[in-house]
């Protein structure tokens, strides 16, 4: 039996993917998405909020679905587990400004963002960033336990 040593961006990427798949499923959970029945396509017409303060819709559902599953597949290796929680933390970093400079009722809010959804961008984007830096330089050691 070979035991397989991983390094510790890996299980991290995994992790991070488990919640951003969670958080895409209960998405469409009603319960843990209040207002179900307002939840839209896309845009600033979706007043579905999710734990009854994260503005969320069926696209942004699908995209935490899909950065769900990139973390289960990019969590299979170092480097590309380290790409997805840096790429996939500058993504979110990205949504965070881009939130920030749309107003919550205009056109431009496809998303849609509000201002609790800014800031978990922001605190996901980050820390992303930062265990994709910090992760990646930890050593992982082949001595037998």
């Amino acid at each position: 039996m070979t035991l397989e040593i991983r390094a510790p961006v890996q299980p991290v990427a995994a992790w991070v993917g488990a919640v951003f798949l969670a958080l895409g499923i209960l998405g469409f959970v009603p319960g843990a998405t209040t207002g179900y029945e307002k939840l839209r396509m896309a845009g600033q017409d979706s007043a579905a909020l999710l734990f009854g303060v994260f503005a969320v819709s069926v696209l942004l559902n699908v995209v935490h679905l899909l950065f769900g599953v990139g973390g289960l597949v990019f969590g299979r290796n170092p480097a590309s587990a380290r790409l997805y929680l840096i790429g996939g933390g500058a993504v979110c970093l990205a949504l965070w400004g881009y939130g920030l400079l749309t107003e919550d009722t205009s056109a431009a809010n496809f998303v849609p963002f509000n201002a609790a959804a800014d800031w978990l961008h922001f605190g996901l984007g980050a820390a992303m960033v930062l265990l994709g830096l910090v992760t990646a330089r930890a050593r992982t050691s082949s001595s037998p336990m």
